[in-house]
Parts: C-alpha cells; structure tokens; sequence
C-alpha cells in the first residue's frame, strides 16, 4: 500500500491546529478546517479575501443545478444535477491606512488556525504587519450552529500592537460565487433589501430555480456607525471600528440562511417568511450560540467518544472522524442525504452513493439511531424517481441511482449508471439492518416494505435465467469492484439480490399475519399479486452464486478465475492512480480488483460465513485489491482481525482516520472523504471491536492493537448506551446512563446493566 503521509498538522487529542500558512497546502486545509451542520456547509476559506489559490466553498444540502447530457441511447441519463457554490455568508473585506488585508500579498506572523471538537468552532489568528510598521492581531472565528440549523456566526476581534487608528470593514453576503466545474456563478438575485438591522438578499439558481433567503446583523463592542454597500448578487454594510493601541475591538455577524429546498413558499411569501425567521434567529447573544454550540458537543462526546490509549494520531484521527460525521448528517432533515464529499467540496458534485447505506448507515444506527432513520426515509422520498429510473432502463419496479442528489440518476459514466445495480440491494440491506438493531416495525410496515416490494420488482425483471445452467442471475453488470466491467453473474449483486428478495418475501409473510390491514393497503397500493411472491422465491431459490467447492473461493463473477494474472506489486508507484495513469480499457483486463467485492457480502452478512470461508477468500482477494478506493483498506482490516491476522490489520488500518488529515491520496483539497471517514469508525468497532450486527444479538470479539495500550468506544443497543473498554488484560462493558441488554462477547451472553460486566481478555475464550 504506497501511501505516503503529508504531515503539517500539530498532533492534538481534541483539535486540528495548524502552525504557520502554507499557500501550497491551503486547499487541503481549507477542506480539513471545514464546518457543517448537515443543514449547510462552508470549507474554511479565508473570509477576507485570498488572491491566492482558493476555493469558495458555501454549500446547502438539498440545493443543486443541472445541466443536459448530450446522448442518443434511451436509458442514459439526460440531465446531470450537481451541488452548487451558495452565498458567501462570512464575506469580509478589512482595510487599514489604505491597504486590504489578504494572506496572498499581506505581510502576517504567527499563523495558526484551530479546529476544535469540544466547542465546534474554528479559529485563526495571526499579527498582520503593514507597510508602515503598524502591527495588527487579528482573531477570526466561525460556526455553523448544530442547534439551529439555519444560523451560522463570525466574529472577529482586532488588537492593534503599537498603534491607534480605525479599520474599514466591509461585511456582507455575497451570491457571486463561482461553481469551479463550470466557472460561473449559477445564481440571479431576486431581492435585496435593508430592514431595519437586517440586510438581506434572495436569489435562485440559473437552471433548477432552487431559491436561498440570506440575512445578516451586525454586532460590535462599540457603537458603528454602518452604510448600506449595494452591488448585483451582494448586500452588505461598511463601517469604521475604532482601534485603541493595547485593547481589543470586535464585530459579530449573525447569518440566517434559508432554502427552498425545503419551502414551497412563493417568491414574495418566501421572502417575508425568511425576514421574519431571520430577524427572530439574529436576535440571538452571540457569546450564548457560541456557548449553546459547546453544550451540544458536550453531549455528543459523552455518548459517541472513541478514546485510544498509546496512539496519540489515530486518537486525533478518530474524534476527528466522529466529528465530521455528526457535522455532516444527524437526522434533522430527512430529505437529505450523505454526499461523498459532505459540504466540504465540490468533488463527486454533492452526489450521495450506495456508500451511505453499506458505510455510513452503521454509524448513524449505533451512536443516532434518528439519522439512521432519516438515511431510509431519503430512500423512500425519492422512490418514484427510482421507479421512473426502472422504466428508462426497461424494468419495473424501483431502480435507485448510483449517484445523486435528487433521486434522480445524475452519473453521467453509462457502465457505472446501468450496469452497477448494487445500490437496491444497499437499500434493502440498510432498512434490514436498521429494523433488526432498533425494532421499529412502524418504519418497515409503513415506509420499508413498498420500498422492498419495488426494489424486488426491479431485480425480478433485470434478470435473467442461464440457457445452459438453468439459474438465475445478472447479465451485463458491474459489481463493487469497478474494475470488472459488462461482466455477468457478480457474486456480490447475485448474492445481495438473493437475500433482498428473501427479506421481502419474510417481512410480506409477517405483515399479512401481524398487521393484516396495513398488508391489504400495502398490496393495493403497489398492485402487489401472489404470482409476483412465488416467482422472486423462485428466483431467490435458484440463484446463482459463483463458488468453487474444491477451493471454497467465491468466483466474483463467471469467468473471473480465468482472467490474465497481474502482480499487483510489480505496478510501480509511479502509475496510481491507474485512473490516471492507464488507458480505461486496460483497467478491465485483469484479476486485479479495485475494492472488496467477494470480501463485502462476507462481512455485510458475517454470521452466515465461517472464519475458515473468510480465510480462504481473503488470502485469495487480498493480493489482487490494489485499494484504489479509500474505502477498501477498512473492510480488508476488519476481516483481517476477525482472522488473527492483526498486524496486517493494523497496517491497512493506520492511515484511516488520518486519510485527510495527512492527505495520503493528495486529493483533500477537493473536500473530505466522507464515507472513508465513516469507514475509519467501523474499522475500530467492527475490527478491533470485533463487533457483529447481523445476527441474533449485537456481538463483539475485542482485539488489541499491539501499539495500543487500551481503547474504549460506544455503541447504543435496544437503547441502552454501552461503553466497551479494552485493556491487554480486560474487557469492561458498561451502561453508564443506565438500562440493561444482553450482548454476546467471545461467544457468551453477557447481561449488560448498571454494575456493568468485567471480562479477562482472551483470543476466543471468556473467563467471567
């Protein structure tokens, strides 16, 4: 694994700081330091302006552009929907003597830029030198509030060194932001205005007409004297602050956003909703938001903290991990998804993939069961869209799209778009997982099972029967392991469609016996017919599961045993990413794997393979996966734990929680590794931790990392919290805000209450 390390970041167990400005890393941080709220997004660009290499990054879930794809084939898609660049809320200009402060140009000294996990903010602070010898200390510091989601605040706080004076500010909100892929603003005001001490503007997109109300007040320590700055797609107020030599000034910015992604107000009725909300919201003391932001992260860090004990990176790796996570998604609005990158760039263009429900999903469930939930609920919003993707692609029933923002299918690759059909088969897995660990039948009666219904339907009539074999399977696809492509019969789609028909077919049987009348409105909604049960129970039954019996090895799909051998290790580092480096074709040629395919379902359904079957097929795909996906390494990890193979474990895990934060793929500048980051947590609690979710109960088979002197991370299960402590010689499992379960460790049944439980350590045996 040729990952190299940039390291430039101070190694704290609570905080991201970096020391001194570097203009060649600046993207990189802009992308780390970024903030979120699942609401709204801004990367941690410079507010006052940068004539360097930057990107403005301003993003609202939910809000998007599209432009129309050129094609001639029916079931490609015609139109791409994006993410787009919003207002620029923290728009400052800030002028001393004549001369405007800017990190490209500007003279600064003690650099430093913090992002702190415990208050949720994001600092910087540095002395900018002028011209004339005058010195300035600036202190600049942001958030987006968790608690509402509509609001974010600046504040900025000037110290002059060894002068008097006044500095001229300019602060606003700006629509003239640029989209980098297509560069050009995709916004036109529609208003602008001044209302008593709140100035704002609305504007929609180019194209899809998404509308966003922004408005902003401002508060100072001291009287200003504020004017109105009017321009197209700007609003904003310029001021003078007074500077006293030795004394701190500051200004505070309250911004309410508000988008129509979520209103269906007219434009005037917006307009008025938005003055009224935004001039209730901006009332707020900015030293309690900033307080109300600590306390919401308090609560998060006593219930979804991971400590590791010897391992000071992967300890600020880790709560860095958690922290993006809970910033980019926690179930308030269940219209919005997970996009690859979270809104923190503009790279995968905002698009949410089948990763949100086989990575991301078992975050959610086990530390927010709400956001879990919320992740289906998006699933079930955007089912007619699947249904009409189905019917562009000649099936029936639900196709759900490999990448969107919408529901819509919005890949404009057609081998990913048509061929990767894996996505209903995430779906169905993440509603099972998530009814199996929480019990909520209401969700799978009342939402999951038409979901399950159409998604069934769309594999009932995707595939087709084998004219020599006699079985069922997939022709023309492309599984988990982009580097197959127009292959037939993927172990991993046949697999996952198998169990998806069977988990509807039991959770049909049960409704029609446990909730008669919710079955009977559920069939005459969907036009569901008894032939339609026992065709997918055929289909299921005769499936086609390429397995070598001599071998044990899974085939991942017909045909691949006998694919050229490449050496993965004599491909010199020179070349990867291959994407870039190899003609496209040449990717397809070979035994070599882009990510875990085979390995995937073996860990999705864990309980159903032996630890022998995980071996054979592991020792058989582990040196044909060349990882170019950063998703790849955890699940290799995790199986490897589960094996014995722990230093191997070790060795794909140790840059997980620090893919970013040490950019091991040179490619943070275009935002962070959302679903990565996702996976860096299953890597500890489902590696190390050995947990298991798909069986009878919640499991765990805890392993130590050599390097580690102990761990302890949280899991909620049937609503009781857990805290799972591993030490060389003990297992510790308590409740520390009470309840009691029943889990099983190494194998036994432990009752989990208030006196909690205490294990010695053992590789496979418990001594109670």
């Amino acid at each position: 694994m040729a990952k190299v390390a940039d390291k430039y970041l101070k190694v704290d167990p609570w905080a991201v700081i970096e020391e001194g400005f570097d203009p060649q890393r600046n993207r990189v941080s802009e992308s780390i330091f970024s903030l979120g709220n699942e609401y709204m997004g801004v990367r941690g660009y410079a507010e006052e302006g940068y004539g360097g290499d930057m990107l403005l990054g301003s993003y609202f879930n939910g809000l998007f552009e599209e432009n129309p794809v050129t094609n001639h084939y029916k079931g490609i898609i015609r139109f791409l929907r994006y993410m787009v660049s919003a207002v620029d809320w923290l728009y400052t200009r800030i002028t001393v003597d004549g001369e405007q402060l800017d990190l490209a140009s500007s003279s600064v000294s003690g650099y430093k830029r913090t992002l702190d996990f415990r208050t949720g903010t994001y600092t910087r602070e540095f002395v900018w030198k002028l011209g004339s010898g005058k010195e300035l200390k600036l202190r600049f510091t942001r958030l987006v509030s968790m608690t509402n989601a509509n609001l974010g605040l600046q504040k900025i706080e000037f110290e002059p060194l060894n002068f008097s004076g006044e500095a001229d500010i300019v602060s606003g909100l700006d629509f003239g932001t640029i989209h980098e892929e297509r560069h050009q603003c995709m916004w036109n005001e529609l208003r602008g205005a001044a209302s008593g001490a709140v100035s704002a503007i609305m504007a929609e997109t180019l194209t899809t007409k998404n509308r966003l109300f922004s408005a902003f007040t401002l508060k100072s320590s001291q009287a200003i004297d504020a004017q109105e700055v009017r321009r197209d797609k700007f609003i904003g107020k310029s001021f003078k602050l007074k500077l006293t030599e030795g004394e701190t000034a500051d200004f505070a910015k309250l911004a309410f956003n508000y988008s129509a992604a979520v209103s269906p107000l007219k434009d005037d009725a917006l307009w008025t909703e938005g003055l009224k909300l935004a001039e209730e919201a901006v009332k707020a003391d900015p030293a309690q938001v900033i307080a109300d932001q600590a306390a919401y992260w308090k609560g998060i860090w006593e219930s979804s903290d991971i400590v590791i004990d010897g391992d000071p990176e992967n300890q600020q790796g880790i709560r860095f991990c958690i922290f993006q996570l809970y910033q980019t998604y926690h179930g308030d609005h269940p219209g919005f998804n997970i996009g690859a990158k979270g809104l923190t760039g503009e790279a995968y263009r905002g698009l949410a993939f089948w990763d949100t429900e086989a990575y991301c999903l078992p975050f959610y469930l086990f530390n927010n069961p709400k956001a879990a939930k919320s992740l289906l609920e998006f699933r079930y919003k955007t089912l007619p869209q699947a249904m009409e993707r189905a019917k562009a692609v000649d099936c029936e029933g639900a196709c759900y799209p490999i990448s969107t923002i919408d529901g819509t299918e919005s890949c404009d690759l057609w081998q990913h778009s048509n061929l990767q059909l894996h996505v209903g088969t995430a779906i169905s897995y993440g509603i099972w997982h998530y009814v199996k660990n929480t019990g909520d039948r209401e969700f799978l009666h009342e939402k999951g099972a038409e979901m399950l219904i159409q998604i069934s339907r769309f594999y009932a009539t995707r595939g087709q029967w084998g004219q020599r074999s006699g079985e069922y399977g997939y022709f023309g696809v492309m599984g988990p392991d982009e580097f197959q492509l127009m292959v037939n019969n993927n172990c991993y789609i046949n697999l996952m469609a198998k169990k998806s028909f069977e988990y509807t077919l039991v959770t049909l049987s049960e409704m029609k016996e446990q909730a008669p009348e919710l079955y009977a409105q559920l069939a005459a909604k969907t036009g569901l017919q008894a032939e339609e049960l026992q065709n997918w129970s055929n289909q299921a039954e005769h499936m086609r599961i390429p397995l070598e019996e001599a071998t044990g090895v899974y085939e991942e799909h017909d045909g691949f045993f006998d694919l050229p051998h490449i050496d993965i290790h004599s491909i010199p580092v020179t070349e990867f990413p291959l994407y870039s480096n190899w003609s496209y074709d040449r990717l397809y040629r070979y035994d070599m794997i882009k990510q875990p395919d085979v390995l995937m379902f073996m860990f999705l359904y864990s309980s159903e393979f032996t630890e022998e079957a995980k071996r054979i097929n592991y020792e058989y795909y582990e040196p044909r996966c060349i990882h170019e996906s950063s998703l790849s390494p955890s699940i290799h990890s995790i199986i490897a734990s589960e094996i014995g193979k722990h230093e191997e474990a070790y060795n794909f895990f140790e840059f997980a929680t620090r893919l970013d934060l040490d950019n091991y793929n040179r490619n943070t500048r275009e935002g962070l590794h959302t679903t990565s980051i996702a996976a860096a947590w299953m890597n500890i609690v489902y590696g190390f931790g050995g947990m298991r979710s798909d069986g009878e109960r919640l499991s765990f088979q805890p392993s130590l990392p050599e390097r580690w002197s102990s761990y302890s991370f949280n899991v909620t299960c049937e609503g009781v919290l857990l805290n799972i402590a591993v030490t060389k010689d003990m297992v510790m499992i308590t409740a520390p805000q009470g309840g009691s379960t029943e889990i099983v460790v190494y194998g036994q049944t432990v009752k989990v209450d208030a006196e909690g439980a205490k294990l010695a350590r053992r590789e496979g045996t418990v001594v109670l």
